[in-house]
């Protein structure tokens, strides 16, 4: 048995550990198999101590080699090269194999796509919206295996340590098909937020890869620095980030939905409200920060919204403090038109209201029927 698996069994067992360190047991599972990363040992230590278990740092590591099957490891493609590429705050470790496969180690895709560590891929990828996008051999089986996954020995000095990659074109397929389900609306919350970041590597990679073509066929790729193209991934994903950034918080769609009595889902609001942001959102705007917007924005279409066009270090942030502004006056109220009221008298508009009188209809009209203003009925 592995050492992971003498720790976790100290606690009672899976579902003992992941309780007392709130995780779920999948994750804790993946420990079992494949060991207690880095950063989860300093917390275990110190939860053996208060529970009183003997737990020792050097018990986090293997003190004899495994033993190897030869004729097995012989069959499994050596990684030749590795390194790690930046996503956002995690880092996806790559690998060149032998055969001249690029594959990336599947915990770097749970973590830099999925933001969780450990656990199976497989649940992500058997989610019922999700497989008419992906390809049959990332669709697990009965059994929850992948036929794209590829079984691969990364070189470790000493033993050779066998891990499992997705080749980097299958990893693409997985942004396609979750980005694709997303244009659909066909996804969870949790699962959006998932296509989002699916998203934002799709467009960087996709800018970075052109780059590199030109870079191939001019032959600068010789002369440019050695991290130039990940400096690029580093800098096109930053400005993803911004764009898939959720200026307009969910809060205030809630409550629009609450006012106008609209019964659909969010994702699904009606155009409409576009009017209503334009009245409560950019008509109240202070006016340094309309007048910029008016100066220097194009009229807004589909996908060049106004704020996309605010400056993020004055426009933007008066812009999402108006917003969360009226969010909290909109909690407080019952009726769109309460809303309206209740800005109306923060900034200081004054109501006006004009009234027209007619005289009454006459008896030779027919009823409903009235003379023009100015006309005596005879």
């Amino acid at each position: 048995m592995s050492k992971a698996s003498d720790i976790i069994d100290k606690f009672g067992g899976q579902s003992a550990l992941a309780k007392m360190l709130n995780k779920r047991q999948s994750t804790v599972r993946h420990w079992y198999v494949n060991g207690i990363p880095a950063k989860w040992q300093k917390p275990v230590l110190e939860l053996a101590k208060n529970h009183g278990i003997n737990l020792q740092p050097g018990d986090f590591f293997e003190t004899e080699e495994e033993e190897i099957d030869f004729e097995a490891a012989l069959k499994i493609p050596k990684a030749t090269h590795w390194g790690e590429l930046p996503i956002g705050d995690a880092l996806l470790p790559a690998y060149v194999l032998e055969t001249g496969e690029r594959v990336f180690a599947i915990k770097g895709v749970m973590v830099g796509l999925i933001e969780i560590e450990g656990g199976p891929l497989a649940e992500y990828l058997m989610v019922k919206k999700l497989k008419p996008y992906l390809p049959s051999d990332l669709i697990p089986d009965d059994n929850s295996n992948i036929a794209a996954l590829i079984e691969f020995d990364t070189g470790t000095k000493g033993f050779a340590r066998h891990a499992l990659g997705m080749p980097v074109e299958k990893f693409m397929d997985l942004c396609v098909a979750y980005s694709t389900a997303y244009e659909k609306g066909e996804l969870t919350e949790r699962q959006q937020k998932i296509a989002v970041n699916a998203n934002r590597f799709l467009r960087a990679t996709a800018k970075v890869g052109i780059v590199a073509l030109v870079d191939e066929v001019t032959g600068y790729q010789y002369d440019r620095p050695l991290d130039a193209l990940q400096l690029k991934l580093k800098l096109y994903l930053e400005e993803e980030m911004r764009e898939w950034e959720a200026t307009f918080p969910d809060e205030l769609w809630i409550e629009f939905q609450r006012l106008t009595h609209w019964k659909g889902p969010l994702h699904l609001r009606p155009k409409w409200w576009g009017k209503l942001v334009n009245e409560l959102i950019y008509d109240y705007l202070d006016s340094d920060v309309f007048n910029w917007l008016r100066n220097n924005a194009p009229r807004p279409r589909k996908g060049q919204n106004y704020h996309k066009w605010l400056s993020s270090q004055y426009g933007l942030k008066k812009l999402i403090e108006h917003i969360w502004m009226t969010i909290g006056m909109a909690k407080a109220c019952h009726t769109m038109d309460e809303l309206r009221e209740r800005m109306a008298i923060q900034f200081g508009r004054h109501r006006v209201q004009l009234s027209l009188f007619l005289p009454p209809p006459s008896k030779k009209l027919p009823e409903g029927k009235c003379l023009p203003l100015g006309i005596e009925s005879k």
